[in-house]
């Protein structure tokens, strides 16, 4: 626990401004941390900030004038604690209507990131308030049977998370034109490729609503334009048609509507179309630790 009380964990929380009593609630609950206070960085995403607690381990604002997108005002978040998040050696990412219902996850994070150089990020998980239930898509593996059990994963949770600086500040930020969709799995598959470890821990819980992600108006576009745009960017140039082929067939499989289908072809066109950002192909090594891990690039 010594060693856990000098690692500075910071937070930063995106909000529209539409959720201002869950907000509270969701401060309030980081101000209730376990060991060194959580200094917070609250990110107005284009939408002016409601009126703030005071926080024991202080409190940060950004406004910024346009809704930059999760991805976008995430990376805001993070330059709001120095260039890199430097201020901070991790940082928790949660989502404005989210809520930690235990006081001992801060903890769990300094002591777990102390403990193993490489981790890089955990993933918690998700359950909601009333049921207790974990959603399967929650739980970022392929084998979510069982969301009690933590194990090391190939990818996470953007809105419950914690990132270590370090990772953001080798391998760079979150993939700000991808706006919404994958720009987890973007980040998590660079830091694979540089060798750090992605855990998901169980016993890390954030409390939030079940919700369908297709509520988002622009969820079927950018899914499939992201979704491009994620392997043009790092895949093997030998994997980028069964990557893309095998999510060709399982969205099909999953019988979308008519104007599902047509947005997400839309926005896979959009995807060969459009820029992607620069090329890094990850190494055929790293392929293979993701496939021995249990997610291969391919799914």
């Amino acid at each position: 626990m010594s060693g856990s009380a000098r690692f500075a964990l910071g937070a930063v929380v995106l909000t529209m401004g539409n959720r201002p009593e869950e907000l509270r609630a969701l401060l309030e609950s980081v101000a209730r941390q376990e060991g060194e206070p959580v200094e917070v960085v609250v990110v107005g995403n284009g939408a002016p900030l409601p009126e703030l607690p005071d926080l024991p381990g202080g409190l940060r604002t950004v406004e910024l004038p346009e809704n930059l997108g999760i991805p976008g005002g995430r990376n805001a978040g993070i330059e709001a604690f120095g260039p890199g998040g430097r201020d901070v050696d991790a940082i928790l990412f949660l989502d404005d209507d989210g809520l930690l219902p235990l006081t001992d996850t801060a903890e769990r994070c300094r002591e777990a990131f102390t403990a193993d150089a490489r981790l890089g990020i955990i993933s918690f998980r998700i359950a909601d308030p009333e049921t207790g239930v974990t959603q399967r898509r929650h739980v970022p593996r392929l084998r979510a049977a069982d969301p009690l059990r933590s194990s090391p994963v190939t990818t996470f949770l953007g809105g419950a998370s914690a990132v270590r600086t370090a990772v953001v500040q080798e391998v760079g930020a979150l993939p700000g034109d991808f706006f919404y969709a994958h720009e987890e799995t973007d980040l998590a598959w660079r830091a694979l490729d540089a060798g750090w470890d992605i855990a998901y821990r169980a016993d890390c819980v954030l409390h939030h609503p079940t919700t369908q992600p297709s509520r988002h108006a622009v969820y079927h576009r950018m899914v499939a334009r992201n979704r491009v745009w994620l392997a043009r960017r790092l895949l093997p140039a030998a994997l980028i048609p069964l990557y893309l082929g095998v999510w060709v067939l399982l969205t099909l499989a999953r019988r979308p509507s008519k104007a599902a289908l047509r947005a997400w072809l839309g926005g896979f066109r959009e995807g060969w179309a459009t820029p992607c950002g620069p090329r890094r192909p990850m190494r055929w090594r790293t392929v293979w630790r993701m496939t021995r891990l249990g997610r291969p690039p391919v799914i």
